[in-house]
């Protein structure tokens, strides 16, 4: 990045949820911002970090992407009262996500269907294409669309890639080495294992996958995700910078960030 290029504005929200200032344009991904998962599927996955904002508090976004339709990324305790604070807002995800937020009561025409590799202009120069998520495998519906994505942003001659939830497949690796140049992604690191398998829980990633994976793609810089939201599910941020230091790694790793 130049001095003469504007920085983006990050605020982190857990799991794998962001909210990204494009000087301007503000995108939210994946955000979860209640306590559903525990209210409505198991007492033992509360939270570990407190709620960053409320719904109703979310006045500003301008596009709200999500990558699937699992509850902590697709949390309508959250999309709905946020659709209501940011009326303006329109929302971008895989088919399964537009069922639900439409179903959920959300306008259809605020609601935009992603497919498969296509990409959508978000304004302001900026703009959004799907890449294949394998959670944990790629799955696509009749007509071809992925059901998991992430997405690959792209302003001001920056691009960055927000991995979703996904596990390292040779489709998801191939699809990425075709996109060319990634200059920042953000990656979830909660490792597939026998305990979470047992438990029901779709792992992702592990540390050394997503650090292999920046370095073989020859990313400037990667945002570890997926580690600090539930205990079930949870990995320490010393494993995450201790491997770094061990590793010693090309790219920049931040965790957390403020600005990119």
């Amino acid at each position: 990045m130049t001095s003469a290029t504007p920085q983006i504005g990050v605020r982190p929200l857990g799991q794998v949820g962001f909210r990204l200032d494009f000087n301007g344009t503000v995108v939210y991904i994946d955000p979860y911002l209640s306590d559903s998962v525990r209210q409505r599927e198991a007492e033992d996955l509360e939270r570990l970090m407190p709620i960053p904002l409320h719904p109703h508090e979310v006045d500003d976004a301008d596009w709200v992407l999500i990558t699937h339709a699992h509850r902590d990324h697709c949390d309508l305790d959250t999309l709905v009262p946020l659709a209501s604070a940011s009326a303006a807002c329109r929302f971008v995800g895989p088919p399964p996500v537009r069922d639900v937020l439409a179903e959920a009561g959300i306008a259809p025409a605020r609601l935009m269907c992603c497919h498969s590799a296509e990409q959508i202009a978000l304004g302001s120069g900026l703009s959004a294409s799907p890449t294949p998520a394998a959670h944990p495998q790629v799955e696509t519906d009749q007509h071809g669309d992925w059901r998991f994505v992430g997405y690959l942003l792209q302003w001001q001659e920056r691009r960055l890639y927000h991995a979703g939830d996904t596990a390292l497949t040779d489709q998801v690796l191939q699809h990425l080495s075709r996109l060319g140049r990634i200059d920042i992604a953000f990656l979830p690191v909660n490792e597939i294992n026998y305990f979470r398998n047992r438990r029901g829980i779709i792992g992702n990633m592990s540390i050394r996958e997503a650090f292999g994976l920046a370095d073989e793609l020859g990313i400037s810089c990667v945002i570890p995700t997926h580690w600090d939201m539930f205990a079930a599910n949870q990995v320490y941020r010393e494993e995450i910078e201790l491997l770094y230091e061990k590793l010693a790694p090309s790219f920049a790793l931040k965790i957390n960030p403020t600005a990119l």
